[in-house]
Protein backbone atom coordinates (compact mmCIF):
# COMPACT_ATOMS: atom_id res chain seq x y z
CA UNK A 1 0.00 0.00 0.00
CA UNK A 2 1.33 3.75 -0.85
CA UNK A 3 1.03 6.16 1.71
CA UNK A 4 -1.73 8.87 0.86
CA UNK A 5 0.15 12.00 0.80
CA UNK A 6 -2.10 14.39 -1.25
CA UNK A 7 -4.63 16.20 -0.37
CA UNK A 8 -7.85 15.20 -2.86
CA UNK A 9 -11.09 17.33 -3.91
CA UNK A 10 -13.66 15.95 -6.57
CA UNK A 11 -16.91 17.14 -7.56
CA UNK A 12 -19.49 14.92 -9.30
CA UNK A 13 -21.81 15.97 -11.74
CA UNK A 14 -24.65 13.36 -12.50
CA UNK A 15 -28.34 13.26 -14.16
CA UNK A 16 -31.35 12.05 -13.62
CA UNK A 17 -33.80 11.45 -16.05
CA UNK A 18 -37.80 10.30 -14.91
CA UNK A 19 -36.26 8.34 -11.84
CA UNK A 20 -36.18 9.14 -7.97
CA UNK A 21 -32.53 9.70 -6.87
CA UNK A 22 -33.31 9.71 -3.39
CA UNK A 23 -37.09 9.20 -1.51
CA UNK A 24 -37.41 11.44 1.47
CA UNK A 25 -39.35 8.97 3.75
CA UNK A 26 -41.10 11.65 5.60
CA UNK A 27 -42.71 12.85 2.79
CA UNK A 28 -43.97 9.89 1.68
CA UNK A 29 -40.32 8.49 -0.65
CA UNK A 30 -41.31 11.68 -2.88
CA UNK A 31 -37.82 12.67 -4.36
CA UNK A 32 -35.92 14.79 -1.84
CA UNK A 33 -36.65 18.60 -2.52
CA UNK A 34 -35.06 21.86 -0.05
CA UNK A 35 -37.49 24.81 0.44
CA UNK A 36 -36.62 26.54 -2.42
CA UNK A 37 -37.41 23.84 -4.77
CA UNK A 38 -34.16 22.38 -5.57
CA UNK A 39 -33.33 18.87 -5.55
CA UNK A 40 -31.26 16.57 -2.62
CA UNK A 41 -29.86 13.57 -2.27
CA UNK A 42 -28.30 13.12 0.97
CA UNK A 43 -24.83 12.65 1.53
CA UNK A 44 -25.92 9.04 3.69
CA UNK A 45 -27.09 7.93 -0.10
CA UNK A 46 -24.46 8.71 -1.88
CA UNK A 47 -21.99 7.41 0.63
CA UNK A 48 -24.25 3.95 0.30
CA UNK A 49 -23.93 3.58 -3.65
CA UNK A 50 -20.15 4.03 -3.12
CA UNK A 51 -19.76 0.99 -0.69
CA UNK A 52 -22.28 -0.52 -3.16
CA UNK A 53 -19.98 -0.28 -5.80
CA UNK A 54 -16.88 -0.99 -3.30
CA UNK A 55 -18.45 -4.08 -2.37
CA UNK A 56 -19.09 -4.61 -6.15
CA UNK A 57 -14.97 -4.38 -6.86
CA UNK A 58 -14.52 -7.01 -4.35
CA UNK A 59 -13.63 -4.64 -1.10
CA UNK A 60 -14.76 -6.03 2.63
CA UNK A 61 -17.32 -3.62 3.60
CA UNK A 62 -18.96 -3.31 7.31
CA UNK A 63 -21.52 -1.16 6.42
CA UNK A 64 -23.52 -3.59 3.76
CA UNK A 65 -27.45 -3.47 2.91
CA UNK A 66 -29.63 -6.25 3.74
CA UNK A 67 -30.19 -6.68 0.31
CA UNK A 68 -26.28 -7.13 -0.79
CA UNK A 69 -24.77 -8.98 2.65
CA UNK A 70 -22.41 -11.64 0.94
CA UNK A 71 -21.00 -12.82 4.58
CA UNK A 72 -24.24 -13.87 6.51
CA UNK A 73 -24.19 -11.66 9.26
CA UNK A 74 -27.30 -9.66 9.98
CA UNK A 75 -26.23 -7.25 12.05
CA UNK A 76 -23.16 -4.81 12.07
CA UNK A 77 -22.30 -6.48 15.59
CA UNK A 78 -22.61 -10.08 14.79
CA UNK A 79 -20.12 -8.91 11.53
CA UNK A 80 -17.36 -7.33 14.08
CA UNK A 81 -17.72 -10.14 16.38
CA UNK A 82 -16.74 -12.34 13.71
CA UNK A 83 -13.23 -10.50 13.65
CA UNK A 84 -11.35 -12.74 16.22
CA UNK A 85 -8.83 -9.62 16.85
CA UNK A 86 -11.63 -7.45 17.17
CA UNK A 87 -13.20 -9.83 19.80
CA UNK A 88 -10.64 -10.02 21.87
CA UNK A 89 -9.50 -6.90 21.81
CA UNK A 90 -9.61 -4.68 25.22
CA UNK A 91 -7.76 -1.17 24.02
CA UNK A 92 -9.43 1.20 21.86
CA UNK A 93 -7.24 2.43 19.19
CA UNK A 94 -6.50 -0.96 18.78
CA UNK A 95 -9.75 -2.33 18.05
CA UNK A 96 -9.75 1.34 15.52
CA UNK A 97 -6.63 0.05 13.67
CA UNK A 98 -8.03 -3.59 13.16
CA UNK A 99 -11.16 -2.41 11.80
CA UNK A 100 -9.70 0.30 9.83
CA UNK A 101 -7.50 -2.75 8.30
CA UNK A 102 -10.46 -5.02 7.54
CA UNK A 103 -12.78 -2.72 5.85
CA UNK A 104 -12.71 -0.15 3.41
CA UNK A 105 -15.67 1.66 3.49
CA UNK A 106 -14.28 2.22 7.75
CA UNK A 107 -11.13 3.32 7.00
CA UNK A 108 -12.66 5.58 4.68
CA UNK A 109 -15.77 6.93 5.81
CA UNK A 110 -15.22 6.12 10.12
CA UNK A 111 -17.61 4.18 11.79
CA UNK A 112 -18.25 4.42 15.11
CA UNK A 113 -18.33 0.79 17.22
CA UNK A 114 -21.31 1.03 19.56
CA UNK A 115 -22.50 -2.31 20.77
CA UNK A 116 -23.98 -3.89 24.45
CA UNK A 117 -22.55 -6.42 26.22
CA UNK A 118 -25.14 -8.24 27.42
CA UNK A 119 -28.52 -7.16 28.54
CA UNK A 120 -26.59 -3.89 30.49
CA UNK A 121 -26.45 -1.28 28.03
CA UNK A 122 -24.24 0.59 29.83
CA UNK A 123 -21.67 -2.13 29.69
CA UNK A 124 -20.66 -2.32 26.09
CA UNK A 125 -18.65 -1.00 23.50
CA UNK A 126 -17.83 2.77 22.29
CA UNK A 127 -15.23 3.31 19.64
CA UNK A 128 -15.63 6.34 16.85
CA UNK A 129 -13.81 6.33 14.17
CA UNK A 130 -12.77 9.63 11.81
CA UNK A 131 -12.70 8.79 8.08
CA UNK A 132 -10.89 10.58 5.62
CA UNK A 133 -13.21 10.55 3.04
CA UNK A 134 -15.89 13.33 3.44
CA UNK A 135 -19.00 13.88 1.11
CA UNK A 136 -21.67 16.91 0.83
CA UNK A 137 -25.49 17.03 0.38
CA UNK A 138 -25.80 17.12 -3.47
CA UNK A 139 -27.93 19.66 -4.62
CA UNK A 140 -29.54 20.03 -8.10
CA UNK A 141 -28.34 22.96 -10.48
CA UNK A 142 -31.79 24.06 -11.36
CA UNK A 143 -35.24 24.07 -9.45
CA UNK A 144 -37.06 20.62 -9.40
CA UNK A 145 -40.50 19.09 -10.87
CA UNK A 146 -41.42 16.33 -9.26
CA UNK A 147 -44.08 14.51 -11.17
CA UNK A 148 -47.07 11.72 -9.26
CA UNK A 149 -47.71 8.94 -10.85
CA UNK A 150 -51.11 6.65 -9.78
CA UNK A 151 -50.22 2.85 -10.37
CA UNK A 152 -52.42 0.02 -9.74
CA UNK A 153 -51.02 -3.86 -9.64
CA UNK A 154 -53.49 -6.57 -10.85
CA UNK A 155 -53.41 -8.97 -7.45
CA UNK A 156 -54.11 -8.90 -4.13
CA UNK A 157 -51.33 -9.47 -1.78
CA UNK A 158 -54.09 -11.13 0.59
CA UNK A 159 -57.04 -14.00 -0.23
CA UNK A 160 -60.01 -12.06 -0.38
CA UNK A 161 -62.79 -10.80 -3.21
CA UNK A 162 -62.75 -7.70 -5.04
CA UNK A 163 -60.28 -5.18 -5.66
CA UNK A 164 -57.78 -4.51 -2.41
CA UNK A 165 -57.04 -1.63 -1.27
CA UNK A 166 -52.99 -2.56 -1.50
CA UNK A 167 -53.79 -2.37 -5.45
CA UNK A 168 -53.57 1.16 -5.50
CA UNK A 169 -50.40 3.04 -5.01
CA UNK A 170 -47.85 5.99 -6.20
CA UNK A 171 -44.92 6.77 -7.90
CA UNK A 172 -42.78 10.24 -7.41
CA UNK A 173 -39.99 10.78 -9.71
CA UNK A 174 -38.22 13.85 -11.09
CA UNK A 175 -38.38 14.05 -14.76
CA UNK A 176 -34.98 16.06 -15.44
CA UNK A 177 -32.52 17.05 -13.01
CA UNK A 178 -28.71 17.66 -13.00
CA UNK A 179 -26.90 17.30 -9.51
CA UNK A 180 -23.95 18.24 -8.46
CA UNK A 181 -22.11 16.55 -5.18
CA UNK A 182 -18.96 17.93 -3.39
CA UNK A 183 -16.24 16.20 -1.74
CA UNK A 184 -12.51 15.93 -0.31
CA UNK A 185 -9.82 13.55 0.86
CA UNK A 186 -8.13 14.36 4.20
CA UNK A 187 -4.36 12.99 4.56
CA UNK A 188 -3.98 13.59 8.12
CA UNK A 189 -6.90 11.61 8.65
CA UNK A 190 -6.37 9.25 6.04
CA UNK A 191 -2.89 8.87 8.22
CA UNK A 192 -4.87 7.66 11.28
CA UNK A 193 -6.80 4.88 9.69
CA UNK A 194 -4.49 3.61 6.99
CA UNK A 195 -6.20 5.00 3.68
CA UNK A 196 -4.43 4.76 0.96
CA UNK A 197 -3.56 6.57 -2.45
CA UNK A 198 -5.15 2.82 -3.63
CA UNK A 199 -8.22 3.43 -1.72
CA UNK A 200 -8.52 6.79 -3.32
CA UNK A 201 -7.87 4.90 -6.83
CA UNK A 202 -10.93 2.75 -5.74
CA UNK A 203 -13.03 5.46 -4.21
CA UNK A 204 -12.48 7.10 -7.83
CA UNK A 205 -14.14 4.24 -9.85
CA UNK A 206 -16.70 3.73 -7.70
CA UNK A 207 -17.51 7.46 -8.22
CA UNK A 208 -17.02 6.83 -12.02
CA UNK A 209 -19.87 3.69 -12.28
CA UNK A 210 -21.43 4.97 -9.26
CA UNK A 211 -25.31 4.14 -10.60
CA UNK A 212 -23.93 0.63 -12.02
CA UNK A 213 -26.07 -2.24 -10.87
CA UNK A 214 -28.03 0.19 -8.66
CA UNK A 215 -31.52 -0.32 -10.87
CA UNK A 216 -34.67 -0.12 -9.03
CA UNK A 217 -38.69 0.29 -9.78
CA UNK A 218 -37.85 3.80 -8.91
CA UNK A 219 -34.37 3.86 -10.78
CA UNK A 220 -34.90 2.16 -13.77
CA UNK A 221 -31.46 0.95 -15.40
CA UNK A 222 -30.14 4.68 -17.54
CA UNK A 223 -32.16 6.60 -15.61
CA UNK A 224 -29.24 8.28 -13.44
CA UNK A 225 -26.36 9.08 -15.26
CA UNK A 226 -22.61 10.26 -14.25
CA UNK A 227 -21.82 12.83 -16.59
CA UNK A 228 -18.58 14.14 -15.16
CA UNK A 229 -16.16 13.40 -12.55
CA UNK A 230 -13.66 16.37 -11.18
CA UNK A 231 -10.46 15.02 -9.53
CA UNK A 232 -8.09 17.82 -7.84
CA UNK A 233 -4.69 16.50 -6.34
CA UNK A 234 -2.88 18.89 -4.05
CA UNK A 235 0.91 19.34 -4.07
CA UNK A 236 0.75 18.98 -0.49
CA UNK A 237 -0.95 16.86 2.82
CA UNK A 238 -2.66 20.21 3.88
CA UNK A 239 -3.33 21.45 0.32
CA UNK A 240 -2.63 24.25 -1.65
CA UNK A 241 -6.38 26.28 -1.56
CA UNK A 242 -9.34 25.89 0.43
CA UNK A 243 -11.48 22.76 -0.63
CA UNK A 244 -14.55 25.10 -1.02
CA UNK A 245 -12.34 27.73 -3.50
CA UNK A 246 -11.71 24.06 -5.31
CA UNK A 247 -15.09 23.35 -5.40
CA UNK A 248 -16.35 26.81 -6.81
CA UNK A 249 -13.51 26.58 -9.16
CA UNK A 250 -16.22 24.54 -12.11
CA UNK A 251 -19.19 26.47 -12.83
CA UNK A 252 -22.08 24.75 -14.31
CA UNK A 253 -24.68 27.05 -16.15
CA UNK A 254 -27.30 26.84 -18.47
CA UNK A 255 -26.46 26.67 -22.15
CA UNK A 256 -29.67 29.44 -23.09
CA UNK A 257 -30.07 31.34 -20.30
CA UNK A 258 -34.18 31.68 -21.16
CA UNK A 259 -34.62 27.85 -21.77
CA UNK A 260 -35.67 25.44 -19.31
CA UNK A 261 -33.26 22.48 -18.99
CA UNK A 262 -34.64 19.02 -19.88
CA UNK A 263 -31.40 17.44 -20.77
CA UNK A 264 -27.46 17.24 -19.91
CA UNK A 265 -26.40 18.68 -23.56
CA UNK A 266 -28.17 22.12 -21.97
CA UNK A 267 -26.12 22.74 -19.47
CA UNK A 268 -21.96 24.00 -19.74
CA UNK A 269 -19.21 22.97 -17.26
CA UNK A 270 -16.67 25.42 -17.21
CA UNK A 271 -13.07 25.58 -15.37
CA UNK A 272 -13.33 29.52 -13.81
CA UNK A 273 -10.07 29.20 -11.87
CA UNK A 274 -7.16 27.34 -13.06
CA UNK A 275 -5.74 27.10 -9.48
CA UNK A 276 -2.42 26.89 -10.27
CA UNK A 277 -0.18 24.21 -8.65
CA UNK A 278 -2.99 21.50 -8.27
CA UNK A 279 -3.71 19.18 -10.47
CA UNK A 280 -7.09 18.78 -12.08
CA UNK A 281 -8.19 15.37 -13.76
CA UNK A 282 -11.50 15.36 -15.62
CA UNK A 283 -13.48 12.13 -16.12
CA UNK A 284 -14.39 10.86 -18.33
CA UNK A 285 -11.44 12.12 -20.37
CA UNK A 286 -12.74 14.25 -23.59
Amino acid sequence: MTEFQNKIDFKLVFAVHNANPNGDPLNGNRPRQNFAGYGEVSDVAIKRKIRNRLQDMGNAIFVQSNDRKNDGFDSLKARAESVPELKDSKDADDYARIACQTWLDVRSFGQVFAFKKGKDSSNGVSIPVRGPVSVQIAESVNPITINDMQITKSVNSEPGGGRGSDTMGMKHYVDFGYYVVNGSINTQLAEKTGFSAEDAEQIKQALLTLFENDASSARPEGSMEVVKLYWWTHPSKLGKYPSARVHRSVQVTPVEANVIPHQVADYKLSVVDQLPGVDLKIYPEA
